[in-house]
């Protein structure tokens, strides 16, 4: 694990000597950043010497709220925990009101221990190296869609999109539909401006398929982990800039019943060293190589479905002629299918991976889609036929569709042990069993029962 270099810090307060805080952030398990907030004086003798933080800061639930049976609370103490900066991470939060900073940590292999193996950065580290052990550099992308909410409810009590610039609050999904994006241009203007503050690669912006959803596209990076780290950063920004603007970014699964639900589409190829496309083709179905990843993909899909899709919320998204997948399939430029190949020139040949929710972990999600490229890579897994047309009407193996099954089958694979981590998972697992026995005493046994029947 590489860590940042004192002299980052250094020219930072030298280049920004308005900046008086520095907001300090891990993402924990459900991707959900946590810290401090620092003053600028104890900036440098964290990238000197670390920062510690408790160990329950990885042992928590999406409400913040300590899981004993993580193992990371009482038992040792709710001990500190030393973090360091991930290089390239200490940047400005151009957002705030006042000049702040911004930098990401993470667990220290020896020194974050006993938490070390609760961080889910770690987790897609180690599952790079053991893809690169084997010659194969994953290259990444990330796609993340949201809504842009209205910071006030409607007449009941009801999140609603957020009003566009000519006062109209948008009622009909108008994808695509360029004039929704200049009604939100104060909005994007600024987003565009963070992200080039912080160096991050936003490109297109789309009006996606619901009245307030919108998606913004991020540039492939050979450095998987880049890529990732890139994501989760762009999630912070989105969401305090929507914060700036008196919004609401909302990254949830499926918010709205009736409408479409968001996604997290990775997209992913493998490279030599060199960083040539391994999966180049001038076959729109690629080569052998990229049919096995999706292959592992496939055959892994259940065991890790409770990764990419992590709450409750998350299977409802998924519908039939709602573009969220349903079915283990792929196909080649389809949008119907879970592993969709997309056309274009054939050195620009990769997978995008439709599964996840927007409230997926990056770092879990990308580590289980690694993982199982590799073991179809190894394996040489056949993913059958492509679909052509319609997967919704020709699913042959549909996905289990409610969080119970889900949980249940990630704690029964050996497969996930092994990919993940037997450490991480027990720590995982203990988080959403007790997310999944509050949702049950919150909604009642008679509620659980009709959701399971309608998930």
């Amino acid at each position: 694990m590489q860590f940042a270099n004192p002299q980052e810090a250094r020219d930072f307060l030298e280049q920004h000597p308005e900046v008086r805080s520095i907001e300090l952030m891990l993402i924990d398990a459900n991707g959900i950043p946590r810290g401090k907030l620092l003053h600028r004086d104890e900036l440098l003798p964290i990238f000197e010497n670390g920062r510690p933080l408790p160990s329950s800061i990885l042992s928590l639930t999406i409400q913040g709220e300590d899981v004993e049976a993580s193992g990371l609370v009482w038992e040792v103490a709710d001990a500190d925990c030393w973090t360091y900066p991930i290089p390239g991470s200490l940047s400005l939060q151009p957002w705030r009101a006042t000049p702040t900073g911004q930098v990401q940590v993470s667990m220290h292999p020896t020194q974050g221990l006993p938490a070390t193996p609760g961080d889910p950065r770690h987790v897609l580290a180690r599952t790079i190296d053991r893809l690169k052990a084997d010659g194969y550099h994953p290259v990444m992308a990330v796609e993340l869609e949201f809504y842009l909410l209205d910071k006030h409810r409607d007449a009941n009590g009801r999140p609603q999109p957020a009003l566009q610039a000519n006062g109209v609050r948008p009622q009909a999904p108008q994808v695509y539909g360029v004039y929704e994006l200049e009604q939100l241009q104060p909005f994007l203007d600024d987003l565009y401006a963070a992200c080039e503050v912080q160096g991050l690669p936003v490109r297109t912006a789309i009006s996606e398929y619901a009245p307030g959803q919108l998606e913004l596209t991020l540039e492939h990076r050979f450095d998987a982990l880049q890529a990732v780290d890139e994501g989760i950063r762009y999630k912070r920004l989105v969401k305090g800039v929507a914060n700036k603007h008196g919004l609401i970014a909302c990254f949830m699964a499926k918010p709205f019943g009736d409408l479409a639900g968001s996604g997290l589409h990775m997209h992913v190829s493998l490279a030599d060293e060199q960083g040539n496309n391994l999966m180049a083709s001038e076959d729109p179905h690629g080569t052998p190589l990229l049919r096995h990843a999706i292959g592992g993909m496939m055959a892994t899909l259940n065991d890790a479905l409770a990764i990419y899709c992590p709450n409750a919320n998350s299977y409802r998204r998924f519908q039939a002629n709602s573009y969220a997948p349903l079915a283990k399939s792929w196909g080649v430029n389809n949008r119907t299918v879970s592993f969709r190949v997309p056309g274009g020139p054939a050195k620009s040949r990769h997978v995008e991976h439709r599964i996840c929710g927007a409230d997926a972990n990056p770092y879990l999600a990308a580590a289980a889609i690694l993982a199982g490229i590799h073991k179809g890579i190894r394996e040489q897994i056949d993913p059958g036929e492509a679909i052509v047309g319609n997967g919704y009407e020709q699913a042959r193996e549909t996905l289990p569709t409610d969080w119970l099954t889900a949980l249940r089958n990630l704690e029964q694979s050996t497969w996930a042990k092994d990919a993940l981590g037997e450490d991480f998972l027990k720590i995982f697992l203990a988080i959403k069993w007790e997310e999944f026995r509050q949702f049950v005493s919150e909604v009642g046994e008679q509620d659980w029962r009709w959701y399971l029947s309608h998930a």
